[in-house]
């Protein structure tokens, strides 16, 4: 019987089980399984070496185990540094970062097609992820804000390894943020909550802000007050599973069905 899973710590909040099953109903792939699993780096590397999985999830802290832990490493997800995917070939465990193709195919259906002046918010492995998305829309010069860019390192390494020249600025409440056509919001939830001040924004752009529990975020709802395009992290979820899924099967991802398991609240 086909498994798969999505593992990280903590996971009982992840979608990504009412996704990947929704997608196997539709494909008509009865015999497989996925879960949630709460998982450490001891814990992955067992499930690795064991023959039970045929493709794995990898959520937070693991992205940069699953990364090292793996076999073989693809190359957008080693310009990254991180891996949010992983699945069994007969050479080994094969690495991929499909979080790149979640940005980037929520940026499209908010109707983004130019990201030129983009903003990010936060330097972590998700902020990456948007760096290699921004790429491929166009702008290879962002700005990328932090509380301590001492701490950016491996955004910078990133973003060298992209052929990328971001502009990395300490601060989270700048100007730049608030009159940019795109902001990337790829902080964890209620990190941004103290920028949730309608009177600051601009109402022209698109924000995507990647949490996607509890949701709306008060960033996303001041935003939308002041009447940006706001797209959730619900739409980042999706699009990443749709690589993961093909990835995994080898058969297209039923989208739709997919998109219509997602609890809308």
């Amino acid at each position: 019987m086909p498994r798969a899973a999505v593992v990280g710590s903590p996971v009982a909040h992840s979608l990504s089980p009412v996704i990947h099953r929704a997608a196997y109903a539709a494909l008509g792939l009865s015999a497989w399984s996925y879960d949630a699993i709460e998982c450490d780096a001891n814990r992955l590397c067992d499930l690795l070496a064991g023959g039970d999985f045929a493709g794995l999830s990898v959520t937070m802290p693991l992205k940069r185990v699953a990364l090292d832990a793996a076999d073989v490493v693809c190359d957008r997800a080693r310009a990254v540094g991180a891996a949010n995917t992983l699945v069994r070939r007969d050479d080994g465990w094969h690495a991929d970062n499909t979080d790149i193709d979640g940005v980037l195919g929520a940026l499209r259906d908010g109707g983004v097609v130019d990201a030129t002046g983009a903003v990010i918010l936060g330097a972590g492995g998700t902020a990456r992820a948007a760096l290699a998305a921004l790429r491929e829309l166009g702008e290879p010069e962002p700005t990328v804000l932090v509380r301590e860019p001492g701490r950016a390192g491996e955004l910078r390494a990133a973003a060298e390894r992209l052929g990328m020249r971001p502009r990395v600025l300490r601060g989270m409440d700048r100007t730049e943020l608030f009159r940019a056509p795109v902001v990337i919001c790829a902080l964890p939830a209620g990190a941004a909550d103290r920028l949730a001040d309608a009177a600051w924004w601009t109402g022209n752009g698109t924000l995507l802000d990647v949490v996607y529990t509890p949701w709306p975020t008060p960033l996303a709802e001041s935003t939308a007050r002041a009447g940006r395009h706001v797209v959730g992290g619900r739409e980042v979820l999706l699009h990443q599973a749709i690589g993961q899924v093909r990835k995994m099967t080898g058969r297209s991802a039923p989208i739709d069905a997919m998109r219509a398991a997602l609890p809308q609240a």
